[in-house]
């Protein structure tokens, strides 16, 4: 009888149960694929509506935060509803009514930094790496294109996601992108819950929220259903954009035929 694969995603209530935790727990790479999608989307639907939450804090197991979502799931037949799985979830945390905190090592990237993306406040490593790859697939990132734009403008945003490179941990902090820059990632967020939002009230902490994210929510909900449809009708209709992706996998240069 085969054992069952262990569970993607560590859920447990810190801090006198106001602070909700969830830990990618598949290292090194961390990979946000369906099972990962699934496991965080049922923790957000499960505990961000408990009345007395103060916060959310998503870190991850082992060297690295995230390699990014599985490349396998992007291929034509399985990408649609990996995408829209992903996009819900991550609307999901762009509207959480409590902060959301980020706490990332190592690399950072794809996927995992669009995770990151919608999120509130990012706390990184020094060693950390954040990037936007997908170009180099022949593919682009759906919900980075809406999110990176909103924390880091517009033509920052555009540099990184047609060059696909990525920034260390200096670069990211002195762009906007991170909070801080701390030994502890974890730690560091910690000490911002503790100092700012722990002996709030609740209550009036999501209305804050609401106050200051309902315009955010309003356009990246409204601007990723559009970039969705073009990745989805548009882009996969492409040979570039599979062949990127078939040669990752097969680990060879992709040959382009620009088309």
């Amino acid at each position: 009888m085969t054992a069952a694969a262990p569970a993607p995603l560590r859920v447990w209530l810190d801090e006198g149960g106001q602070l909700l935790r969830l830990r990618l727990a598949r290292p090194k790479a961390n990979v946000i694929d369906a099972a990962m999608i699934a496991a965080l989307d049922r923790a957000l639907a499960e505990h961000l509506a408990r009345p007395d939450l103060l916060g959310l804090l998503i870190d991850a197991e082992g060297p690295n935060f995230s390699f990014g979502a599985s490349v396998e799931e992007h291929l034509p037949g399985r990408c649609a509803s990996m995408l829209k799985s992903l996009h819900a979830m991550l609307l999901r945390l762009v509207a959480s009514p409590v902060p959301v905190l980020v706490a990332a090592r190592g690399q950072c990237l794809g996927g995992g930094l669009e995770l990151a993306l919608a999120g509130t406040l990012l706390f990184i490593a020094p060693d950390a790496r954040l990037g936007q790859p997908e170009i180099k697939l022949g593919v682009v990132a759906p919900a980075a294109s809406c999110l990176l734009p909103e924390r880091i403008g517009r033509a920052q945003a555009d540099e990184l996601l047609l060059s696909g490179r990525s920034l260390d941990a200096a670069g990211a902090l002195a762009l906007g992108l991170a909070t801080a820059v701390a030994a502890d990632p974890e730690g560091a967020a910690l000490a911002w819950f503790k100092e700012h939002l722990a002996g709030k009230s609740a209550a009036s902490l999501r209305h804050a929220m609401r106050a200051s994210r309902c315009d955010l929510v309003e356009r990246v909900g409204a601007k990723l259903a559009r970039v969705e449809a073009l990745y989805l009708e548009d882009l996969m209709a492409t040979r570039d954009a599979v062949e990127g992706l078939e040669a990752f996998l097969a680990k060879r240069p992709p040959k382009w035929e620009h088309r």
